[in-house]
């Protein structure tokens, strides 16, 4: 038998081809389209692979600090971290530097014992002579006041002592530390929790 058709007979058809079973999911096929799953919706509402974010409270943001808003008439210095009163900023290294020198001038002028009661009278403001005459005024973070007569005693007394324990080296450590630290404390600044502010319309007075 010959394998070649004959050409005189027509060509045999192919059988007819079976349908693909369709790829679009059926509500009667249950492994194509099977049933939504308890909680299915929730979920897909979400973005596969990215849990939702926490809400963000609504005071959040401008105006806090520590997780806590700034208190009325108070503003957050950028440069120090510190909550300070409107109307004030922490007093710059040139006015801190002019404070130092001033008060030799002042204490000879004043005959010493001029000085020491001038002082008595304005460390229940927060100041010293010095830095009354240069409009500046101590502040105390912790408490958001001004400190009475006893912190300045302990700033002027305690700190001082503090800072001429080894003469120079200390005093010269003191006065580093005012010069490069965020706050600008000196080493009396330390001992009594204080900051210097300049205060020129004297919003603090009252304080």
């Amino acid at each position: 038998m010959s394998q070649y058709p004959d050409p005189g007979q027509p060509d045999p058809q192919p059988p007819p081809m079976q349908p693909y079973p369709s790829s679009e999911p059926t509500q009667f096929n249950p492994q194509v389209n099977p049933p939504p799953w308890p909680g299915q919706e929730q979920a897909q509402a979400q973005a596969p692979g990215f849990p939702q974010a926490p809400p963000v409270p609504a005071e959040y943001g401008y105006g806090q600090y520590g997780g806590q808003p700034v208190p009325a008439g108070m503003y957050l210095d950028q440069e120090s971290g510190l909550v300070l009163p409107q109307g004030t900023k922490l007093a710059s290294r040139g006015r801190r530097i002019g404070a130092y020198f001033l008060a030799i001038p002042l204490a000879i002028g004043t005959l010493i014992i001029g000085y020491i009661i001038w002082g008595l009278i304005v460390w229940a403001s927060g100041q010293t002579p010095a830095l009354q005459v240069l409009g500046m005024r101590c502040w105390r973070p912790d408490d958001n006041r001004v400190p009475g007569f006893w912190w300045m005693a302990l700033r002027e007394v305690i700190g001082g002592l503090c800072e001429s324990i080894l003469g120079i080296f200390t005093e010269a450590t003191s006065f580093i530390l005012m010069l490069t630290t965020r706050e600008r404390k000196a080493i009396h600044d330390y001992v009594a929790g204080t900051v210097v502010l300049h205060d020129p319309d004297k919003v603090l007075s009252g304080h």
